[in-house]
């Protein structure tokens, strides 16, 4: 007869052991306790140990999670405090780019060289980056050839400005990203025009 056969009646005597979140198991008693447990008191066979602890353990949470729950429901955080009819609503990104002048560098990567500039330039798809917004707000635009001005750009010595402008959509709006850059540093101004959709 092996030992795994099914029918055979476990004889083991087991203890009931509980950890340090008050997870309760058993453990055969002839063998050391797994790290981090420890006895309950309770020893016998297997039914009479599952039993006990279907007894005692009556919440399945752990102690950590219990305590946190009993934390929050004694100190409730407080509800947010309703908007404030009369504070301007937080202005949306694009909304922001909208307004006045901003900040702007060619986005270019590995490096920020006037060579790749002008190799952006010529696939018609540059990146512009506002460099004020949190963290930076970089935008693929496509250029719209007749509007853009590279007449005052001598890309050879890296001198002069371009005028780019393109269109793009930013958090759901399409809008037109207008920006002039100077060839010496990559940097310039720029900002957005909402583009009104025409139904």
């Amino acid at each position: 007869m092996s030992w795994n056969d099914p029918d055979k009646e476990d004889t083991t005597i087991y203890k009931v052991v509980v950890n340090h979140e008050e997870q309760y198991s058993i453990w055969p008693e002839y063998k050391e306790n797994p790290l981090g447990w420890k006895d309950v008191g309770k020893v016998g066979p297997k039914a009479e140990c599952l039993a006990h602890i279907k007894e005692v353990w009556t919440d399945m949470r752990p102690l950590s999670l219990r305590k946190k729950m009993e934390e929050m429901a004694k100190n409730p955080p407080p509800p947010p405090p309703p908007p404030d009819p009369n504070r301007p609503r937080e202005k949306s990104l694009v909304d922001r780019l909208c307004e006045g002048e901003h900040p702007v560098e060619a986005g270019l990567r590995p490096e920020k060289t006037v060579k790749l500039f002008k190799e952006a330039i010529d696939r018609n798809y540059v990146h512009v980056k506002f460099t004020a917004t949190k963290g930076g707000t970089e935008l693929g635009v496509r250029l719209d050839r007749d509007v853009c001005d590279f007449s005052k750009a001598d890309f050879e010595n890296a001198t002069g400005s371009v005028h780019v402008e393109g269109g793009l959509t930013l958090d759901y709006v399409k809008v037109r990203c207008v920006a002039d850059i100077d060839l010496k540093t990559l940097e310039g101004t720029g900002h957005l025009v909402k583009v009104e959709e025409t139904a």
